[in-house]
């Protein structure tokens, strides 16, 4: 088949753009890391590609709060090509540093506060997705990958809603690692072709990247949430 093109954006402060572009490659997308300020020169770039990543890290250095500065930035310089990308029905994903700044700019509902413990996390967590609309977590196993932030914790005035809606697409399962209300990892939009989520699957779609994996407990891949975004964006 055709690979997708997909956009993994990038921006200063941004760490895990390589990380992404190596998943979507193994997943089978043509990945190209452009830079915020190479978009908002150029916007049509968006317009020639079918896939969206919002790479995690800590862009701005998290001034005014992890992805705030990101977020206007991005609505102020591509928000209606952004916003045309989603309406034509293009998968896109925003990780960490990425949900962040997807809440931030409308894209997905909520708000990511700081995790109940007061400090920054890293470790390994177990993601389940329930029945959602989601196109990137259909049939999706449970997988196993490492989260890494300070910010974490999913707000939502109403979750019980939003999972009768059909936008809870991940949970945590067996351990909520920052308080996020009713478990949730990660939500995607209305139309189910954008998600956002906090732990970093494109951290572990090797198995020898699991810190276990020398005893053969690797857990489920987080490759196989790229795989469906990909597999979406081809078949569209």
């Amino acid at each position: 088949m055709n690979a997708p093109c997909a956009v993994v954006l990038a921006a200063p402060g941004t760490n895990r753009d390589h990380d992404v572009a190596f998943a979507l490659g193994l997943a089978g997308a043509e990945a190209r890391i452009v830079l915020l300020a190479e978009l908002v020169a150029e916007p049509t770039l968006l317009q020639r590609a079918q896939m969206l990543v919002v790479a995690g890290g800590f862009s701005y250095a998290d001034a005014l709060g992890a992805g705030r500065m990101w977020s206007l930035a991005l609505s102020h310089g591509v928000g209606d090509s952004l916003t045309a990308f989603v309406a034509g029905g293009n998968p896109v994903i925003g990780i960490c540093n990425g949900f962040q700044v997807l809440t931030g700019t409308g894209l997905l509902p909520g708000a990511l506060g700081h995790n109940a413990s007061g400090h920054f996390q890293c470790e390994w967590v177990r993601l389940e997705a329930p029945a959602s609309r989601c196109v990137w977590t259909r049939d999706l196993a449970p997988v196993e990958c490492p989260i890494a932030h300070g910010e974490g914790r999913y707000v939502h005035a109403d979750p019980a809603a939003l999972a009768a809606a059909g936008q809870v697409a991940l949970r945590y399962a067996g351990h909520n690692p920052n308080g996020s209300v009713d478990d949730i990892a990660g939500v995607c939009d209305p139309t189910g072709v954008v998600l956002g989520l906090m732990p970093h699957p494109e951290n572990h779609v090797l198995a020898r990247q699991h810190p276990r994996h020398v005893r053969g407990a690797v857990g489920g891949l987080g490759l196989a949430l790229f795989e469906q975004g990909v597999r979406y964006a081809h078949e569209r």
